[in-house]
């Protein structure tokens, strides 16, 4: 298929990405199939779509002395010279004339001469101009949200809370590339054994950092492999795979994962249960509570029991302290997987947190009951917000003197996440260790 034709799917889920909010990754999906794209052309319109949204402040920083009047061009004119010049600015292998000569076709083809003429007139005069210098802005907050394309408000919230430097690092690593990590599943093998397997069968494989059930991809397609489709393993970020070890499993438990959707933590700990005890997934919405079930078929689990309930309303299902461990994997912002869903930098602001907030505290009041006592409750996010981390758990415990941090949590927990274990909490930035950024607290309530 030609490249325009890959050109203009991009611009199309780029659209739709503004106009209605939609998700970049299910857009993807369905547009490859939609549009029959040949696998060689699936990478360039995967790098075009992740690549403008990661990049969509600084782009936009460089367009700005080049386009006037704005407000009076078509929606498609500013998405198609972002997504050209990104592939002028930042990859090498296509060649510039190339970009410009499709992006011209394209604005021939969407509009009428005027606008194709203004598209390549811009295009051009930053060809013989030369972009503007992100140096030259004096703020050093503003330099950063330009640079790296994140929202000024969080830059200037993550560097209360972090220092500019560590902002700054977090920022930078959040537009690099995620590198795919898998879980093995260690009832059908161990990850030496699946090294191998997938080493012979020509990928490049390798143990992770992190947690001891990963290995990591360096190349070669997950979700392809033979491994995955018979259940042998699952794809999960290394810093997601700490949540279940944080709970403690011990065969014959019986564990409530509370937010379960897609299914990932709960079939991790059905593995670590071992084929014993019970993992009672919930989730708000129907269709998700499929995936959950599709989940665990394939993986072979049939240890878990996946309902469609909201968390806030367990006692209309279970009795209180009915459950040895609860994992509370809370919905949130999701500022901790930035790199591998960069639209979720789009359209948030702080008042969502404050939000998220309030939903993750009534969760947690509505759940706790449900422990046992001597039993453990996990919180966790793939966030690294404040008030949805730590400011959640210290409110939540001041008003249950009946909870208390679980110091044992360091024993359960990988070498290098130890030393950054703060009583029974662990918050985990994503410049440490190229993970997810992911904070993970263990309470244990009182005998």
């Amino acid at each position: 298929m030609a490249k325009k034709k890959v050109r203009e799917v991009a611009l199309d889920i780029l659209l739709q990405i503004e106009k209605n909010g939609a998700y970049s990754n299910l857009l993807l999906n369905s547009s490859i199939e939609k549009n029959n794209l040949d696998p060689k052309d699936v990478g360039l319109l995967t790098e075009i779509v992740y690549g403008t949204i990661q990049r969509k402040d600084t782009l936009e920083f460089f367009l700005a002395p080049f386009v006037k009047k704005r407000n009076k061009l078509a929606p498609w004119v500013m998405p198609l010279l972002r997504m050209s010049l990104y592939q002028i600015v930042y990859l090498d292998r296509i060649p510039e004339r190339a970009a410009i000569h499709e992006a011209v076709e394209i604005a021939k083809k969407w509009g009428h001469k005027g606008v194709s003429g203004l598209v390549n007139g811009v295009l051009r005069s930053i060809q013989r101009e030369g972009l503007p210098s992100l140096e030259e802005i004096p703020d050093a907050i503003e330099r950063i949200a330009i640079s790296t394309s994140h929202p000024k408000w969080l830059v200037e919230e993550w560097t209360k809370q972090y220092g500019l430097d560590v902002t700054k690092q977090m920022c930078e690593v959040n537009l690099l590339p995620p590198v795919p990590s898998a879980r093995i599943n260690t009832m059908m093998s161990s990850v030496n054994e699946m090294i191998e397997e997938l080493t012979d069968a020509g990928m490049e494989v390798e143990k992770g950092d992190l947690a001891e059930d990963a290995i990591v991809f360096k190349s070669g397609n997950i979700a392809h492999t033979e491994a995955f489709k018979k259940g042998r393993l699952s794809i999960q970020d290394e810093s997601s795979m700490l949540v279940a070890r944080a709970l403690g499993v011990e065969e014959g438990d019986r564990i409530l994962d509370s937010c379960a959707a897609p299914g990932g933590k709960t079939s991790h700990i059905a593995e670590l249960l071992k084929g014993s005890g019970q993992v009672v997934s919930l989730d708000l919405h129907p269709h998700k509570v499929k995936l959950i079930r599709e989940q665990a078929k394939r993986l072979h689990l049939e240890n878990v029991e996946a309902k469609a309930l909201d968390a806030r309303k367990v006692r209309e299902e279970f009795e209180e302290e009915s459950f040895d461990k609860i994992l509370v994997d809370a919905p949130c912002s999701g500022f901790g997987v930035i790199r591998r869903k960069p639209d979720i930098k789009l359209g948030k602001e702080k008042k969502d947190i404050q939000n998220l907030s309030r939903i993750q505290r009534a969760i947690l009041e509505e759940i706790a009951p449900f422990v046992k006592k001597g039993g453990k409750l996990v919180y966790s996010t793939c966030t690294i917000e404040y008030d949805e981390n730590k400011g959640v758990i210290t409110s939540f415990l001041e008003n249950h003197p009946e909870f208390e941090w679980d110091m044992t949590l360091k024993e359960r927990l990988p070498r290098p996440v130890q030393e950054l274990i703060e009583d029974g909490q662990v918050q985990i930035l994503p410049h440490q260790f190229l993970t997810d950024g992911f904070y993970i607290a263990c309470l244990r309530k009182k005998v």
